[in-house]
């Protein structure tokens, strides 16, 4: 008998794993397909005068499928018998294939710890290039079969397209997936890159640098998307009498409103994207000879009749509501700003961590570049054809609406960033408080002695609590005191901690305070002990009676140490003494 070696068990099972990866990427294409074919069959069926029969219905889904990768259709059928170009995009859509084929890459890219032969092998599994090019090609077969299965059909897909972009769409989601299931790792650098960029990398410093640029500009084109659907909500809304005829006319059933509803569900990304290029101010073309911007609408708008359309502003010069779109880039330049800050000056860190100015502008430059990139590269799938003629351009312009988002983000960003910085940097204080120190009795030079040290504490980071907000600078020092178990010698006790009234000055702000010595190693149960003696007692009682602000008697103790010392010995003897023994009229102890 032979018996295989390990080695040989490991690259069995590591082509078996590339295969499995290349399954996954053909299920991840197969499913999306499938999903789309049904929804598409559906409506099909529901309609009660078809156009085509059930075959030219599943070729317009992979048509409609491969239309989501960002491939460019060509409709045959036209009025004219010249075939028009379909290249509009429905974002919505597209969401569904990239997220199958990033899941399908980032699950064959996990490491599976396999058992063999008693020995626990963590490295089973394909490599991450493995993974990424088997489910890459898994996916890409599904897409070839889609294209030759459309063609003949009421949209195919131009076989231009299919390399550019629909293999990069493909190809950035799986090796996304594989970024993730190796842990979004930053760097190394490649082995080719200049040296001075490969130690930069390594840097903790720069990684940490590259992360809040990256999450700042982030925030800022959500800001920036958010404003874009806000602006359409808007002028729906004004417009809504125009959006409801566009949607009644264009179909008289109610399978055919529920198929525009689900396509005018599928543009509202798109849409957004449209309202956030109108505010940065470029806009976008209604044509080959209009363009709309929030200042004017030039030319001859070439609109097709849909219920989105009607949000499109009026001809002519813009007025003061149209103006108002330009709160949204100002809004995203803010935020971008926002989230810079918040990692260049955290609230809840000492001053020394903070961020120099020239880091921080820096950091907020290339958040703002990272903002232009993204809008820039947004709005460039967020348009297309829509037919020939004057319907060839129709959308936002990327190589304009890019640039202007970048201008807008750094001129208004890093300004705002520096001011943000220096706000948050400041030194907090209470200018009308001033007058605390003195209403307890305090001198106002150990006041300000006192909120010196409090500062110091602050820099050096020994505080707890919750972080300093804006509208309350006051918090983070009560927090941190209420936490540790000490307060300011003039600082109001919070109603909450204590129901007893105020108690005065603390017993070393008293004149002569001498604080206590080490106590003696002498037993405190001697009688004629130091602990017990008139002297000492005395003391303590004047000290207990000062620290306590008034709330103990002015009597003496009138308790000798004779009588004191015999008392302790009696309850060390017999510490549950028998109270019977007290009443001499009760009954007797049973014997």
């Amino acid at each position: 008998m032979t018996q295989r070696t390990p080695k040989v068990t490991v690259r069995r099972n590591r082509t078996l794993d590339l295969v499995s990866a290349l399954v996954k990427g053909v299920l991840a294409a197969g499913l999306g397909l499938g999903s789309l074919t049904v929804l598409v069959m559906v409506v099909w069926i529901s309609s009660p005068y078809p156009d085509s029969g059930p075959g030219g219905a599943l070729r317009a889904a992979a048509g409609v499928w491969l239309l989501a990768h960002g491939a460019g259709l060509v409709r045959p059928d036209t009025l004219s018998g010249v075939p028009a170009p379909v290249g509009l995009v429905p974002l919505l859509l597209a969401m569904g294939p990239v997220w199958l084929a990033h899941r399908a890459a980032r699950d064959a890219a996990e490491p599976q710890e396999e058992l063999n032969e008693g020995v626990r092998d963590g490295a089973a599994g394909p490599s991450r290039a493995g993974a990424f090019c088997a489910v890459t090609a898994g996916y890409l077969l599904v897409v070839a079969g889609a294209a030759a299965y459309a063609r003949g059909g009421p949209l195919y897909a131009d076989p231009d397209t299919l390399a550019f972009p629909v293999a990069l769409v493909v190809a950035g989601a799986a090796a996304a997936g594989v970024w993730t299931a190796a842990g979004r790792p930053f760097g190394p650098a490649p082995s080719w890159s200049p040296l001075a960029v490969q130690e930069a990398v390594a840097r903790t410093l720069l990684r940490r640098r590259a992360e809040a640029a990256f999450r700042s500009a982030a925030a800022g084109l959500t800001v920036l998307l958010g404003g874009g659907a806000l602006l359409v909500a808007v002028a729906l809304g004004r417009n809504a009498g125009a959006a409801q005829d566009a949607f009644l006319g264009l179909a008289g059933d109610w399978s055919g409103r529920i198929a525009i509803l689900l396509l005018a569900a599928a543009l509202v990304p798109n849409a957004a994207l449209w309202g956030a290029a109108y505010g940065l101010g470029p806009g976008f073309s209604l044509g080959t000879g209009a363009t709309a911007t929030p200042l004017s609408l030039d030319g001859t708008p070439a609109l097709p009749r849909f219920p989105l359309l009607a949000a499109v502003p009026d001809q002519g010069a813009g007025a003061l509501p149209n103006w108002a779109a330009f709160a949204v880039p100002v809004a995203a330049a803010l935020a971008v700003a926002w989230f810079a800050v918040r990692r260049a000056a955290p609230a809840d860190a000492p001053r020394a961590r903070a961020w120099s100015p020239r880091e921080t502008v820096l950091v907020t430059l290339l958040a703002a570049l990272g903002c232009g990139a993204g809008t820039a590269l947004l709005t460039a799938v967020a348009g297309g054809p829509i037919g020939t003629g004057a319907l060839s351009e129709f959308g936002p312009v990327w190589w304009l609406t890019g640039p202007a988002a970048l201008v807008w983000t750094a001129v208004i960003g890093v300004p705002a960033a520096l001011l943000m910085r220096l706000w948050r940097l400041r030194t907090p204080g209470w200018a009308w408080r001033r007058d605390v120190p003195e209403a307890d009795g305090l001198p106002v030079a150990e006041a300000d002695a006192d909120e010196e040290e409090e500062e110091e504490g602050e820099d050096e980071g020994d505080y707890a609590g919750r972080p300093r907000r804006w509208w309350a600078p006051w918090r983070g020092r009560r927090a941190a005191a209420g936490e540790s178990g000490q307060s300011g010698p003039g600082a109001p006790a919070s109603p909450a901690a204590s129901s007893v009234p105020s108690p005065g000055p603390a017993p070393e702000a008293a004149s002569g305070f001498e604080p206590y010595d080490f106590l003696p190693t002498d037993p405190w149960h001697e009688k004629n002990g130091p602990w017990h003696g008139k002297e000492t007692r005395e003391a303590r009682w004047a000290s207990l009676k000062q620290g306590s602000g008034g709330l103990m008697a002015d009597f003496p103790a009138e308790r000798s140490a004779d009588h004191a010392g015999r008392t302790d010995r009696a309850d060390r003897a017999d510490p549950v003494p028998d109270r019977r023994a007290a009443d001499p009229d009760g009954p007797g102890a049973t014997p």
